[in-house]
């Protein structure tokens, strides 16, 4: 699975076109004092690099060399830019600092806001140093709020403190062919979050984590997914949405052509009991499941922590559709659709499933509470709430 997996990322790397063959101004972060050996505190450097490339003219470029590890504490990458157009090259590694006494911040390593138009690619990586973290309180490795047409392509993301990249107050951004990796037993290792966006292209990507490959959060709309391999992980969810009453809205959410490979979740929808708002407008399709263990599931009774236990959950769901779902089921139930006894999901549509059994001479089943909607044409296991 390993050799495949790179294979795969390899073969993306090759074939994605430059996204900049114009780099306009340069501005190299070693020229700004920048070591690079993975033992100095590069921040500093990296701070005033920036503050060179924010406020040139044109387009400009920020150099991260090949051949370097640069440390990094966190830091923050600021606009608006005087600058049409900010290009980052991270052709080395960026390296986060594995002494939790540097850090002045908990919640952002890297932080970009109010950039528009920025460009991240290179080939490069961006080590998260993860393992001393987990059981600390970082979070949002790589985040960017706030950053219209963001493009970030190209880079291996690796054992973040939590989520690896964060996206939040963003319009029109596309991720391709990135690499993102961590064990699976990593706490809330997040690939990609998605948070109060719309317009979200995540293309070609490999994700291996201990929590959601993908987790679309309140606010998010017009998103399309495709091209992903999810596994370890807990695979592509929308939510978990309306915690501690939160009004939540999710709507025009597209995933297609992914697979799911040894994954907690494949197709989840999740909303909390006690939350407000709706999820609406979904799709699951040309996806291929191996030994997941909850390949088709929406939780509207979502409540981990048995907040709010006595409450109904009030984020509706409808108009969702699974189609051309097929493989294996490591759990009995493979298509598990629990919404509330209040509201309930409606439209509910499936439309060619083949789910078996990974157990030999097993077979798979459903499970439904208050959900209603249209089976279209083969499903395996047979769902008896939803009409043929």
């Amino acid at each position: 699975m390993k050799v495949a997996i790179l294979t795969l990322f390899l073969i993306f790397m090759i074939a994605s076109p430059c996204l900049c063959n114009d780099l306009g101004k340069v501005f190299n972060v070693i020229s700004y004092g920048a070591v690079g050996n993975g033992k100095t505190d590069d921040t500093q450097a990296f701070s005033k690099a920036w503050e060179a490339v924010c406020n040139a003219n044109g387009i400009t470029s920020l150099i991260i060399p090949k051949g370097k590890i640069f440390l990094l504490n966190p830091v923050q990458f600021k606009g608006p830019c005087k600058a049409t157009k900010v290009l980052v090259q991270v052709g080395g590694t960026i390296a986060a600092s594995a002494n939790l006494k540097t850090w002045t911040d908990n919640e952002k390593w890297i932080h970009f806001e109010t950039v528009d138009g920025l460009v991240i690619n290179g080939g490069g990586q961006i080590d998260g140093q993860g393992s001393v973290w987990w059981n600390a309180c970082s979070d949002k490795a790589l985040h960017f709020y706030n950053c219209n047409g963001l493009q970030l392509s190209n880079l291996r993301h690796l054992n973040s403190q939590k989520n690896h990249i964060s996206i939040s107050g963003c319009k029109g951004v596309k991720i391709n062919n990135l690499l993102i990796s961590a064990p699976e037993d990593s706490p809330n290792t997040d690939g990609i979050d998605i948070s109060t966006s719309s317009n979200i292209e995540v293309l070609n990507t490999v994700m291996e984590t201990g929590d959601d490959c993908i987790a679309i959060n309140g606010g998010s709309s017009n998103i399309t997914i495709s091209g992903v391999a999810c596994g370890p992980g807990h695979g592509i969810s929308i939510g978990s949405l309306g915690k501690n009453g939160a009004f939540d809205t999710v709507e025009e959410v597209h995933v297609r052509n992914c697979t799911f490979k040894g994954t907690q979740n494949a197709a989840r929808i999740k909303t909390w009991q006690g939350g407000k708002g709706y999820a609406r407008k979904i799709s699951y399709e040309n996806i291929q499941i191996v030994n997941s263990q909850n390949p088709i599931i929406i939780d509207q009774n979502y409540n981990p922590y048995s907040l709010n236990a006595n409450a109904q959950s009030e984020v509706e769901i409808s108009d969702v559709t699974f189609r051309n779902v097929y493989g294996t089921s490591v759990d009995e139930i493979a298509i598990d659709l629990v919404c509330s006894d209040h509201f309930g999901c409606s439209n509910i549509v499936l439309n060619n499933i083949d789910i078996k059994s990974a157990i030999p001479g097993k077979q798979t089943i459903s499970r439904c509470n208050n959900a209603h909607g249209s089976i279209l044409s083969l499903c395996t296991p047979i769902v008896p709430c939803l009409s043929h």
